[in-house]
């Protein structure tokens, strides 16, 4: 917002005679062509550029006569003054000026009244040449001028028009200036502007970008007539907000939607983490005809890496195809997040490969993909490669190469590319950067290397860093400093169960049960509930959910007796259950009861049953896998002979011949 403008508003003694005019014919009305262009959502008409010759029918003369060239193209006020004292002395008519060019010499300075005086002396109104001014301004590398020019108008008491609320709206959208926006907006209701569907719409667009979506709703309701721009608008906004139901709303009650629309209510959808309705609205949309764009196609594959609907992103990206899509970079960058997201890292691969044009985008996403499949040495090698390309990493890129020195364990390298970040790049390590050193040091058993990270960082270590640190802890089952990570997240994140369950099992697996018990305990006071384990999987288009010990499923007593059978084989293979993973105070066999019924289990037999022989089975799971379905997950690929990929909280497995991608590093 701009506080204060100071601006000389005096002439400076710069007052020069009127000329006498010779018989020089001056417009009596303002004639100008108008172009559009978009403010905000909405769409608004702008004034065509002018030129002298157009104006006012005067060829430029060809002559290399310094007084002739100065009168063309003068450079400056000073310039212009002698330009005028050349056409009077010579008695030549002012009009020979080219009055763009008056209007922009003299826009941002205190000779703002020497254009006026010109342009009123030749009877010519200004109101045009101050809007072309701001035209150029508005759409120019410095916006911000566009605002002092409109301050200047103001001060010289230049009454604007439709046209010049319309560029300095959009001047103050792009720096977010709701202080000059809302002088704009008495203007419009001062002149009689209201109907302006163009002008309103700026504004709903202005207060909802700069945060006042009261002033933006109350616009809206008190609008007499409202077109599909000022839904889109508002519709948009609020989703960004997370108003998602408000942003519902408002489109149900829409009597005509454009692919505007929809695009905008899917893509809101997407933002807010609903990617079930997202792609349920697509649904519905595709049954009205509307034919989707690259905007739409992005967001609806947005939703599917969200939920791991390979099938759906397939058909997504065969439609895509078959649109003309196949060049679009965000469309191919968002494809190799959704095939990387659903677990299909070769057709992810793929896609990449193809690109004729890589943007930074595509080649960190690409990096981060093979991160958390565990394809450690491939992402190594292709960020080398981006390299010697002359492509600079930026944060994320180093984000996805730290994730992958984190995931397999590479503790020298991960040192090697943080320092790099500062010492190559110029790069401020940000808070995720610092989450990756400490999950690497940590887990690789440098508790000590890490704990002196988190204190010496140059930013104040946040609840994601001692979560990393305390995860350490876990792995290597350090009590001492774990405490030491707990004291810290119950002041920075109180209300994140996860770091409950942590600390309570890393108190029993020390077998210290009333300490486990006592955190417990504190969950429970402190009103903190367990976020309960589920896994997913995705067969003929249909999504099944499981949760641990799930009897409820339609093929529930089908499933038992499939994992009873496949149990016996996998005993066969040396598997023997890991029921240190249980940590609850109970009898031996039923800790393996309670192993036998998580739900990642369950969804792979159930996937088993229902999938052909030889194709790969997909699950997700919402919290980290555990240790013994991890073992038993290696053990059943070899015997069902099948890939079985598990998206868990954090990254890839990918179960094939007996082995894991991860390498049991995870």
């Amino acid at each position: 917002m701009l506080h204060s403008i100071c601006l000389a508003s005096s002439l400076h003694n710069n007052h020069f005679p009127p000329p006498k005019l010779n018989n020089v014919q001056t417009p009596t009305t303002t004639t100008y062509s108008v172009k559009s262009h978009n403010v905000g959502s909405g769409e608004c008409r702008v004034y065509a550029d002018f030129t002298p010759a157009k104006l006012y029918n005067v060829q430029t003369p060809t002559s290399q006569n310094p007084n002739t060239t100065l009168i063309y193209h003068f450079n400056s006020p000073f310039e212009l003054k002698q330009a005028v004292a050349i056409l009077i002395k010579t008695n030549k008519p002012l009009t020979l000026l080219p009055l763009p060019r008056v209007a922009s010499i003299c826009a941002l300075t205190p000779n703002f009244p020497l254009a006026q005086q010109i342009f009123n002396y030749i009877n010519y109104p200004e109101i045009p040449l101050w809007n072309t001014c701001l035209r150029n301004l508005a759409e120019g590398n410095n916006v911000i001028d566009a605002i002092l020019l409109f301050h200047q108008m103001c001060s010289y008491n230049v009454m604007p028009d439709s046209f010049t609320c319309s560029f300095v709206l959009k001047a103050c959208v792009h720096v977010l200036d709701i202080y000059y926006g809302r002088i704009v907006h008495g203007y419009i209701e001062k002149l009689g502007f209201q109907s302006n569907l163009v002008l309103i719409n700026a504004l709903l667009h202005l207060y909802g970008s700069c945060g006042a979506m009261a002033d933006a709703l109350q616009l809206f309701d008190k609008m007499p007539q409202r077109d599909i721009v000022s839904w889109n608008i508002m519709i948009t906004l609020l989703a960004k907000k997370g108003d998602v139901d408000g942003a519902f709303e408002l489109f149900s009650r829409m009597s005509e939607r454009n692919l505007r629309s929809w695009t905008a209510m899917i893509t809101g959808f997407v933002h807010c983490a609903k990617a079930k309705e997202a792609i349920r609205l697509f649904i519905e949309m595709e049954e009205t005809g509307l034919k989707a764009n690259e905007v739409t196609v992005v967001a609806v594959l947005a939703a599917c890496a969200d939920l791991g609907s390979l099938e759906f992103g397939r058909r997504i990206h065969e439609y895509s195809n078959k649109s003309g899509f196949r060049r679009n970079v965000h469309v191919c960058n968002t494809l190799i997040d959704m095939y990387i997201k659903c677990g299909c890292l070769e057709a992810a691969k793929s896609v990449f490969e193809e690109m004729k044009e890589r943007t930074i985008v595509s080649w960190s996403a690409m990096i981060q993909g093979l991160a958390i499949h565990g394809q450690a040495d491939e992402a190594l090698e292709l960020f080398n490669e981006m390299i010697k390309t002359g492509m600079k990493p930026n944060e994320v890129t180093f984000l996805g190469i730290l994730h992958t020195c984190s995931h397999m364990g590479l503790i020298n390298k991960g040192r090697e590319f943080f320092a790099s970040m500062s010492r190559d790049y110029k790069m401020s390590p940000q808070i995720e950067h610092y989450g990756c050193m400490v999950d690497l040091l940590s887990r690789a058993g440098l508790l000590e290397d890490a704990y002196e990270l988190i204190t010496n960082m140059h930013i104040k270590p946040n609840g994601v860093i001692w979560g990393s640190f305390l995860g350490g802890c876990r792995i290597q089952k350090n009590v001492e400093m774990a405490e030491e990570a707990m004291r810290h997240l119950g002041v920075l994140d109180p209300l994140n169960d996860g770091y409950y369950i942590i600390m309570s099992n890393i108190y029993a697996e020390a077998k210290r049960w009333e300490d486990a018990a006592r955190v417990r305990k504190l969950m429970k006071d402190r009103g903190v509930k367990k976020t309960p384990g589920w896994s997913t999987i995705t067969i003929a288009g249909e999504t099944h959910e499981f949760v641990a010990g799930d009897d409820n499923h339609p093929q529930a007593e089908e499933i038992f007796k499939r994992w009873d059978k496949l149990l016996e084989q996998m005993r066969l293979k040396g598997y023997v259950p890991n029921t240190s993973v249980v940590l609850l105070d109970m009898e031996e066999n039923k800790k393996e009861e309670y192993l036998y019924r998580h739900s990642e289990k369950l969804a792979l037999v159930f996937g088993l049953m229902n999938t052909k022989s030889g194709e790969t089975i997909r699950i997700m799971k919402n919290l980290r896998v555990c240790e013994d379905c991890h073992a038993a997950f290696k053990v059943i690929s070899e015997i069902a002979k099948r890939d079985i990929v598990v998206r868990d909280r954090n990254r890839f497995h990918c179960f094939k011949d007996g082995f894991c991608s991860c390498k049991d590093y995870w």
